[in-house]
C-alpha cells in the first residue's frame, strides 16, 4: 500500500462510511483531528489524576557511606495507590477509553489516506501544544500508538 491524497470512496473506519467529496473529506479530516486533540489531552487528563490520588507517603532512609568516612542517610519518598478505589477504577476506565482512541486513530492511519494521516499527525501535535506544556516528565509510559 501506497499513501494517496484522494477525496472519493474513501472507507473511514467502516464499509458504509465513504467519503466522496472534498468537503465530507474536509469534515473527516477536522473530526479526526479533533480526536487526536482529544487523545493527547485524555492522556495528560489521566496523568494529572493519577499524581492527584496518590496516597500512602512513605519515607525510607538508608545509611550511605560519605566520603570521609562518615555514614550519611539517604531518604526516598514512596507513593502508592490502593488497588480497590474509586480513583483506581476512573483510572481503568479511562485507560480503557485511551486504548480504544488510540487504535481508532491508528487504522485512521492505515487507511493510507495522506490528508486523513496529516490530520492525526496535525491533532496529535495540537493536543501535545496544549495539554503537555506544563508536564515534567520527559519519559512517558502511557503511550500507545506512538
Amino acid at each position: 500500500m501506497t499513501f494517496y491524497f484522494g477525496y472519493t470512496n474513501v472507507e473511514l473506519l467502516f464499509t458504509g462510511l465513504l467519503i466522496n467529496s472534498p468537503g465530507e473529506m474536509v469534515g473527516a479530516c477536522i473530526g479526526v483531528f479533533l480526536l487526536a486533540v482529544l487523545y493527547e489531552g485524555l492522556k495528560m487528563g489521566r496523568e494529572t489524576l493519577l499524581r492527584r490520588s496518590q496516597v500512602n507517603v512513605r519515607y525510607n532512609s538508608m545509611p550511605l557511606p560519605g566520603t570521609d568516612g562518615t555514614i550519611l542517610m539517604e531518604t526516598h519518598k514512596t507513593v502508592g495507590q490502593r488497588m480497590i478505589s474509586p480513583a483506581h477504577f476512573l483510572q481503568t476506565l479511562l485507560h480503557i477509553v485511551q486504548v480504544v482512541v488510540s487504535y481508532i486513530l491508528m487504522l485512521v492511519f492505515m487507511t493510507y489516506n495522506a490528508y486523513l494521516c496529516i490530520a492525526v499527525a496535525a491533532g496529535a501535535g495540537m493536543g501535545y501544544f496544549l495539554f503537555s506544556w506544563r508536564k515534567a516528565v520527559v519519559v512517558d509510559i502511557t503511550e500507545h500508538c506512538h
